[in-house]
């Protein structure tokens, strides 16, 4: 009964639509390319285009800066080769990277009738939108501060904990409720883009680079980069590099 409602409907995204009336929502489809299949009138909006089909058969490559198109890709893909979903993630916003402005990510893998993965699908929402986690948001909202203001820092767990006034074991629990995540995986992904950042924009050396960014040494960064970006930070200055040498020409 299901089944066949939903095969009578008509193809063009009837229910994608009522994403339109939920303005502080962004809603996406894209295929396992990274190629946008649908998008919600924010996203297309965030975008910088002017209507949904402007972006169909488009990347994130084609609006967001190389780290940042970098980093949705990686995400995009490790749900893809998993199965698994993301859920509640808190991270910046996609105008930039380091951006001030936080919003909540989820994606989900989606199927074809034979069980292939064939894209995922996914929407953002602004954090000062959640009434659910607001609260627990900015109680966070200092220690999210200084965690990207001094991501090059030794932090450790009690001092964040004592800046937010609650014991090591009640914050690292309440962190991961809030974000989706640890303090340390959450610090980790702030210095992988940090330094994603810093490959594609600057000639400082890999081991430089690891020192600013917070890394123990070069083999830090290069393991947890390729980790999180699925290609060694050498891989990634030579892409984004050479594409910088194209755009002066």
């Amino acid at each position: 009964m299901q089944r066949a409602f939903f095969e009578r409907l008509a193809p063009d995204n009837q229910v994608i639509q009522l994403f339109d009336f939920i303005p502080e929502v962004s809603f996406f489809i894209k295929d396992d390319k990274g190629r946008f299949m649908a998008l919600s009138l924010n996203k297309f909006e965030h975008c910088g285009v002017a209507e949904e089909n402007d972006a169909i058969g488009k990347t994130d490559h084609d609006f967001f800066s190389p780290q940042r198109a970098d980093a949705y890709r990686a995400d995009d893909l490790e749900v893809m080769r998993s199965g698994q979903p993301i859920v509640n993630r808190v991270e910046a916003a996609p105008e930039s990277m380091g951006s001030p402005r936080m919003v909540v990510t989820n994606k989900v893998p989606l199927y074809d009738s034979k069980g292939k993965v064939i894209g995922i699908a996914g929407f953002s929402r602004e954090v000062n939108q959640l009434n659910t986690q607001v609260q627990s948001v900015e109680r966070f909202a200092k220690v999210i501060q200084y965690l990207h203001t001094h991501l090059g820092s030794s932090l450790q767990t009690d001092d964040l904990a004592r800046m937010a006034h609650l014991s090591s074991s009640q914050f690292v629990r309440r962190f991961r409720k809030a974000f989706g995540t640890s303090p340390r995986q959450y610090l980790l992904r702030i210095r992988v883009d940090a330094a994603a950042q810093l490959l594609a924009e600057t000639n400082n050396t890999v081991a430089v680079i690891a020192h600013d960014c917070g890394f123990h040494d070069h083999a830090h960064l290069s393991r947890s980069f390729r980790k999180l970006m699925h290609r060694s930070p050498s891989d990634y200055r030579a892409l984004h590099q050479k594409g910088r040498s194209i755009s002066r020409d």
